[in-house]
Formats: C-alpha cells, structure tokens, sequence
C-alpha cells in the first residue's frame, strides 16, 4: 500500500496535506475543529509542528530528526494507500481493517450479482495462509502493499465455459462498474462510520487556541536543556519579536529562526507557571548546517470534547467533519501532483503508516477513530484515480468500452497496460518499505 501521509510527524508520513487545510466544521456549532483542521494541515515541512494534530503528535526537527500478469485472471487491487509495541499492532489491525473493508466491497458486489469470484487475498506475492470456501480461495500474502479480489474470467486452469454469463468480462457494463468502485464506496461508508461511532461515543475535540508556543519536551544533554528550557515551558516571542497570538505560524516562526541560527544565541522570551523571563539558547549545528536544540513543539492549544445532544447532531456533526477530511485529502492531493517534484517523498508505504499510527495509539482513542477515517477516505481517493493497477484504471478501461460501443480494447492490450502499472506500483511500494523501515528510530539507532 503507498499513501500520501503529508505531515512533519516524526515519522515520514504523508496523509494529506494537514497545513492549509480548510477547518470541516469550525463554521458549525458547536466550535470545534477536525483533528486534521486548518491549525494542523501540511506537507513535510520542518517548519510544520505535528501537534498541531489534536491527538497531540510532536515536531521533532528541532533535535534533528526527521523519521506481476495479468495473463490468468483479472484483478482488482487495493493500492495508494502515501517502534512497535501493542499500539503498532493496534495500528496495524487498523490498517488490515481498512484493506479488507476495501477487498470485501469488491468481492461482495460481485457474489450478490451471482458474478464468480476465485480469490480474495490480503498482501501479494507468496502465501501465508489460505482456506478454500465455496470456490473461493481466501488467503493471506506475504508482501504487505494491499489486497486483490480475482475473477476467473481468463484463467485457463478454471473450468467454467469462457462465454458463462456470470463471468465478470460477460457482465453488462453497468454490473462491472458497480463491482470496480464498490470497494472505494466501502472505504467512504467505513469512514463515516467511524467518525458516527467517535462522534457518539467520546465526542469530538473542540480546540482553543493561546498564544505562545508549547514546548511539550526537552531531550536530555541537548542545547535546550543545557540553556534551562524545561518541559511545560510556552515560547512567547524570539530574537524579541512576538509571536503570532494562535495557529501553525507560530510553531514554523520558532522552527526557521532555530534552524537559521546554529551556535548563534537565540533569545526566547518564556512564560513558566505564572512568571515570565527570558532564555537565551545556543543551537547545535546539524550534519546539514543547520540549527537545532533538541525540543518537541505543539501549538499552544486546549482541548475539550463535544458530545451531541441527539442522534440528529450527530449526523450533522459526522457529515460536516467527513466533507471537512475529504476536502483535505482531494487538495492535499491535488498539491502533491501540481508539485510532484518537491513531493515525492511524501508518499509512505505500510511502515511508516503502522509507525504513524503507533504515535497515534499512544496518545488518545480519537486520535486512532480520524486516522483510521483518513486512511480510508485517502484510499478511496487514490484509488478512483484513473492510473493502471488501481481501481479506477480498471474502471477508465470500462468508460472507454462504453464510448466504443461496447468493443473492448484487445485484451493483451488491457494486460499490458494494468500488469505495468502494477509492477511499478510493486517496485514502488517495496522501495518505501526499505526506505520507511530505515527510518524508524530504533533502525537508526543501531546504524
């Protein structure tokens, strides 16, 4: 699975753009926004501060870390999706979840149409585990990039008659089309479903914003701690100059002019308790010659949760913070591909994702509900993307059957195109699982 998981969040992540993003429902009482809201929107900049997340994920760039043919069958696949204790299985079963949300939409259109199905698998390449129901082969891979639902329709080893009419390749074109994008509706309705269940059961956070910069943590022996800055401490204003009273300008106004200033002093004016004074920090010089001084920094926010009154707020309030997300992830999106070149490395694979979501897990329960609701909304997006090895590829090639009149592209031609894209999405997914799993910190450590 690739996704875009653009974020600073410590590890390489890249969801959506979280900065800049347009707050779901902050226009809607009560006064609360998305956990992914304007304040915390992005792409991997240093400058952004992950906490900028209500589910408080920390910046850690100020200490200087960033953290296949088609010949025998046709094939839907579940693809796009840019430290490990009990949260990191947490957030992997989320993950598995949300692939066998997607897989299971394909595979059950086409069971209730009567259309044969001979696989449904999760991961690819060599199996696991397997058990065989009803002509079906269920299955678990061991490549872990997303999962398939096969038809039998050009398998030569199956033993149905190439012209049954319940081969999906003889199915209307109206029939093929529901069974291609039901796995993206699946994703749309888990998602909302999920974000219904938070709504109702913990509520969702409302967030208000105090001037300053929080400084949630001081790593030991670093220059922050050497100069006196302690965890709790709120950064008033730099060099002199006031901060932004709220949002994520702040946290980028503290990051650039520590980045700036390596074995430069820089003077923070600090409020701790009910003092005020002021602190002046030397930054260490990184391997790239720029500032840092071993801090975690969040926006300086409290939170609280609203609960509905009824069932009717909570639909409003689920509706509002769904469109809210999936604005985020169709712009965030949209700005990746405009500026491609300066964001590739936003895409992430399974690893960082389960890293991400480990972070998550550790922090609260709502903030584990919207990131399991925006990995499914952003697998749905990528997914209806009309590139080869995704679904909406395979849908594209079912459009351009309809404009034809019906006459289908020859089907080696159809091979082609989806068994290359298919290779490079494989080629591509494992490159970021070397490259995501390289960049865990405990990898890191013993390098």
């Amino acid at each position: 699975m690739i996704i875009n998981l653009s974020s600073s969040i410590s590890p390489p992540f890249s969801l959506t753009r979280l900065i800049n993003s347009r707050s779901p429902i902050s226009d809607f009482p009560p006064k609360y926004n998305t956990h992914f809201s304007k304040s915390l929107s992005t792409s991997i900049h240093p400058s952004f501060s992950p906490s900028q997340i209500n589910f408080h994920f920390k910046n850690n760039f100020l200490s200087g870390k960033t953290r296949v043919s088609l010949g025998r069958r046709q094939i839907f696949r579940t693809r796009a999706i840019s430290g490990f204790d009990f949260s990191g299985l947490g957030s992997a079963a989320v993950l598995t979840a949300i692939i066998v949300v997607h897989e299971s939409g394909h595979f059950l259109a086409a069971y209730l149409q009567g259309i044969h199905v001979s696989k449904f698998a999760i991961g690819f390449g060599p199996v696991l585990a397997k058990l065989n129901s009803k002509n079906v082969e269920f299955s678990i891979r061991a490549i872990p990039l997303g999962g398939f639902v096969a038809f039998p329709d050009n398998d030569p080893d199956s033993d149905i008659p190439p012209d049954d009419v319940n081969l999906l390749k003889n199915r209307p074109i109206f029939d093929r089309v529901l069974v291609v994008s039901a796995g993206v509706v699946a994703n749309l309705v888990f998602a909302y479903v999920i974000i219904l269940v938070q709504v109702l059961s913990v509520g969702l956070p409302i967030q208000e914003a105090f001037p300053g910069v929080l400084v949630p943590e001081v790593r030991a022996f670093s220059a922050a701690s050497r100069d006196g800055l302690l965890p709790g401490d709120v950064i008033i204003s730099v060099n002199g100059n006031q901060l932004p009273q709220k949002g994520p300008n702040s946290v980028s106004e503290v990051v650039n002019v520590i980045k700036k200033s390596p074995k430069r002093n820089v003077l923070l004016k600090v409020a701790r308790g009910d003092k005020d004074f002021e602190i002046g920090v030397t930054p260490d010089e990184n391997s790239e010659g720029l500032g840092q001084i071993g801090v975690q920094l969040s926006p300086n926010v409290k939170l609280s949760m609203a609960r509905p009154n009824n069932l009717l707020d909570a639909v409003n309030y689920t509706g509002r913070e769904f469109s809210g997300l999936s604005y985020n992830v169709v712009d965030g999106l949209k700005q990746i591909f405009l500026n491609f070149g300066e964001s590739a490395d936003k895409f992430s694979g399974p690893i960082a994702i389960i890293a991400v979501g480990a972070e998550v897990a550790k922090s609260n329960i709502n903030g584990l509900y919207q990131f399991a609701a925006l990995l499914n909304i952003n697998l749905a997006v990528l997914n209806i993307l009309p590139l080869p090895a995704l679904d909406g590829g395979t849908l594209a090639l079912i459009l351009i059957e309809a404009a034809r009149g019906g006459r289908k592209l020859p089907l080696e031609l159809e091979q082609q195109i989806m068994s290359s894209g298919i290779t490079l999405v494989l080629i591509i997914g494992m490159f970021l699982i070397i490259r995501d799993t390289l960049n865990l910190d405990f990898i890191k450590d013993m390098l």
